[in-house]
Formats: C-alpha cells, sequence, structure tokens
C-alpha cells in the first residue's frame, strides 16, 4: 500500500536565514507583527499592521516560522521613531505611536476572547483603553542585573531578549529619573569599591542585582542590594556614601539569594540603612512598602484602574468585600473605603504584614491572612463569614482551579476581576460565564511602550 505524505497545513517550507517579504495584517499578543508568507503564519517583532516587510527566518516550524526585520519596504503611518536603541524586554512597542498602542491593547483581549470563546463573547463591551498623557518615565521600580562587561566594567540592565546577553543601561525612558539616578550612582559605587559582582557562569562573587522603588508621594527611594553571600564586601565604606550622594535612599535592604536560579529573590532580607520600608499614597490611603512588597509600578495609572474598579463594584457601606491576592492591600483599601469590612489573603507573609499596618493607618475594618485564597475563603465560610462582593487580581497564570470551583460554589453578588493577562482572562471566563455574564471589559495601559494589556472586569451574577 502507497503510503500518502500528509499535506503542510501552512503550504510552503521554509529554511532558516530565508529571506522573505511579507505583508503585515496584525499585532500579536507579544506586540510582534504577524504576516503571512504563502499561507504560513510568521511573527516578525517590530513590525507594524499594514507594513511590507523584508525578513529573515530565524525559526522554521511546520505550523509556523518567526523572522528577523530586515528592511522596511511599505512603512505604517503609526511607525514613530523609539526613544530607546536597546535590545531587551519592556520596550517592545515603543515604534508604535502612542494611540495605535491603546487601540492595540483593547484589541489584544478581543483576539484573547475569540480564541477561548467564552459565553456571550461576541457581545461583550470592550471600552476604550485609559492611557496616559505622557507615556514615559511612569516606571517606580527599577530590578538590573549587575554584572562585569569584558573590559571588566560593572554594567547594570536587563537581558537582550530570548538571551543571558546582559545589556547595559544608563538610560531607559520608561523608569523614573530617580531610579535610574541611583543605579547609575551605585554602579560606579560598585566599581570604585571594587565589590565582587557576581559571575553567572563560574556561580561566583557577591552582587547579583539592584532594586531600586521610587514612592511617587514622598520622593523617597528604597535600594536594595541582592546578593549570593550573606556578606556584603565594603560595605562600611558603600553605605556612608549612598547616603552622602543620594539623599533620596532612605531605606537600603539586603536580599540574600545563595541559588543559581532564575528567581531574583531569596528568602532573607536585612536591614543595612535606614528604615525598612518607604512610603506610597494612593488617594486618601497610605501604604508601606517594604523590599519584597509587591505594589503596582506605575503609581498614577494605579489609581486610573483601582478607580475603575471601584466604579465596577459599588459597594454599599454595609457590604464585606473580600480583596484575594491583596499584596499590601492596595486595591481593597482603596475600592472599600465605605465597605462594612475587608478581608484579603496574600501567599507572602511581609505583604500581608505591610497590609495589616496600611490597614490600621487608614483606619479600615480588615483582616489579612496568609494564605492561598481557594483555601482561606472556603475556611472563612466554615466558621460563618460571608462576603458581599469579590475582587481578583491574580498573577499572568490567572485563577487556581480551586479559586475558580470556590467562586462557582460561593457566586458572591457583586465580582470584579482584574487581569494583567488577556490569554488566562479569556480562559478564566470560560469556567466563570457560568455563573455570570460579563458587563463589559475596560482596558487600562499601565505599562506604555510595552505589549502589556490590563483589564477590569465587571462581572454580574446570573439569575
Amino acid at each position: 500500500m502507497k503510503r500518502v505524505k500528509p499535506k503542510m497545513a501552512s503550504g510552503v517550507r521554509l529554511k532558516k536565514d530565508q529571506k522573505i517579504v511579507v505583508t503585515i495584517k496584525r499585532l500579536g499578543i507579544n506586540g510582534e507583527g504577524i504576516g503571512y508568507y504563502k499561507r504560513k503564519i510568521v511573527f516578525i517583532p517590530k513590525a507594524l499592521p499594514g507594513e511590507v516587510v523584508l525578513a529573515s527566518v530565524t525559526e522554521a516550524k511546520e505550523k509556523y516560522a518567526k523572522a528577523r526585520l530586515l528592511k522596511i519596504k511599505q512603512k505604517s503611518p503609526d511607525r514613530v521613531q523609539p526613544v530607546d536603541k536597546y535590545d531587551v524586554g519592556g520596550i517592545e512597542l515603543e515604534h508604535l505611536a502612542y494611540p495605535a498602542q491603546l487601540e492595540f491593547k483593547r484589541d489584544v483581549i478581543a483576539q484573547a476572547l475569540a480564541k477561548y470563546r467564552p459565553a456571550g463573547y461576541k457581545e461583550y463591551e470592550l471600552r476604550p483603553t485609559l492611557g496616559m498623557a505622557d507615556p514615559y518615565h511612569y516606571r517606580n521600580k527599577a530590578q538590573f542585573q549587575v554584572r562585569k562587561n569584558k573590559a571588566r566594567q560593572v554594567i547594570a540592565g536587563l537581558y537582550k531578549e530570548n538571551s543571558h546577553i546582559l545589556v547595559d543601561l544608563p538610560t531607559f525612558a520608561t523608569q523614573r529619573e530617580l531610579t535610574m539616578k541611583v543605579i547609575n550612582t551605585v554602579r560606579k559605587l560598585l566599581e570604585k569599591w571594587q565589590v565582587p559582582i557576581y559571575d553567572e557562569r563560574k556561580d561566583q562573587g557577591t552582587v547579583k542585582t539592584l532594586v531600586v522603588r521610587e514612592s511617587f508621594a514622598t520622593g523617597e527611594a528604597q535600594l536594595v542590594f541582592i546578593t549570593r553571600t550573606a556578606q556584603l564586601p565594603r560595605k562600611n565604606e558603600l553605605l556612608p556614601e549612598i547616603k552622602q550622594l543620594l539623599p533620596e535612599v532612605v531605606s537600603v535592604m539586603q536580599n540574600i539569594n545563595p541559588q543559581k536560579t532564575s528567581l531574583i529573590w531569596g528568602e532573607e532580607t536585612q536591614l543595612l540603612m535606614g528604615k525598612e520600608s518607604i512610603t506610597e499614597k494612593l488617594g486618601d490611603v497610605s501604604f508601606e512598602l517594604s523590599a519584597r512588597a509587591f505594589f503596582q509600578m506605575n503609581p498614577l495609572q494605579t489609581k486610573v484602574l483601582y478607580d475603575e474598579v471601584k466604579e465596577a463594584l459599588e459597594l454599599s457601606p454595609n457590604e464585606t468585600l473580600v480583596d484575594a491576592y491583596c499584596g499590601v492591600g492596595t486595591i481593597g483599601l482603596y475600592v472599600g473605603k465605605d465597605a462594612k469590612e475587608i478581608r484579603g489573603m496574600d501567599i507572602v507573609p511581609e505583604a500581608v504584614a505591610d497590609a495589616q499596618l496600611n490597614a490600621k493607618k487608614a483606619g479600615r475594618q480588615a483582616v489579612y491572612t496568609t494564605g492561598k485564597a481557594e483555601n482561606v475563603i472556603p475556611k472563612w465560610i466554615k466558621e460563618g463569614f460571608s462576603f458581599d462582593a469579590l475582587v481578583v487580581d491574580p498573577p499572568r497564570t490567572g485563577l487556581d482551579d480551586a479559586l475558580i470551583k470556590a467562586i462557582l460554589k460561593y457566586r458572591p453578588a457583586k465580582f470584579v476581576y482584574v487581569s494583567c493577562n488577556p490569554s488566562t482572562l479569556a480562559r478564566d471566563l470560560v469556567a466563570l460565564t457560568q455563573a455570570y455574564r460579563v458587563e463589559y471589559i475596560r482596558s487600562v495601559d499601565m505599562f506604555p511602550q510595552t505589549a502589556r494589556a490590563e483589564a477590569v472586569v465587571k462581572l454580574v451574577k446570573r439569575a
């Protein structure tokens, strides 16, 4: 019997380094241009919809190909000159005009919904993306790796995309100017005092990463040295100079991570100088931020985001609110000003401690505990607690299956989902729409110049 070779659905074979001309149809979820070469889908970073580009194939698979942009033969009217010239993540849309970025972030949610098809998705109201007047200098936190280059100079920056090649970043247009000032000053001090810098290949040296966070409200800054060893050589020389040259730095911490791992943070954090936290404000609520506490990296847009959550929840004074994935209590304390009681949980003990302190300072009636929402909520219910409203703000992986089951079982009357990943949001809505209908989805641009899209989803319980 003659064996019939299956026909390739993509229609054509491509080879690595092959030059191809592609018309770009749309942007993908990572901000890459998507087009077709003889029916095979091709992903081309930095290419824009409507452009005709010459590209070189970097990866050829049976169903798709990836390619590197070589030349733009027909340019999009939405293409702009990027401020930064670095090949790193976090600026993947800097070549796209800002109004078009905002439209993309609404469209990427529509793409995710079309892929997962939750109940009634074609009728969802997708509200326009809320953007920034100035889409630069918004990141209040820098988390830069520290290494030595071939000339044995200390450099600090981010990895080149999909590699372990560190790109030195003396400037970065999306960062706050103070965070960059601190990074650059400390980098020079590390070189001056010949502090041992981590060598990833040999797994030797001390300083791995510098983390700087700035408070928009107070102008205070916190510096964290993430080190391989418990000892920080030349600490006695470093700290006085930091105090003298960087008076804005009111907190210097050391986090110890001896493991050779992609995880940045270790378990142990200790105070080196100043105080253990800095203070940030949202509206009338102050938040104490310790070194490892999660806080949105764009406080200006955080207020915009949380105002949307507040509007969607419509809390009444006699209602109770559960803030799952509470972090330092930001969402619950901001939107629950008039709530009867706020309860929240998080898996990071330091964040829970900060949330308890923040609630006390704000004068809110609140209970925070360490644990996973899918375990804590049923426990509270068993103890006789009932709640009227729920807000979830999960990590990019979305909601845990056990939490979705708990939500479907207890069905709070008011429910808002804050998402930082359209794909996992659309996936989770497949299950959640068994009990809820989506009234609307509002996208909010928390990270201009990137492909990341945040969304606030108002869900209404089905009768």
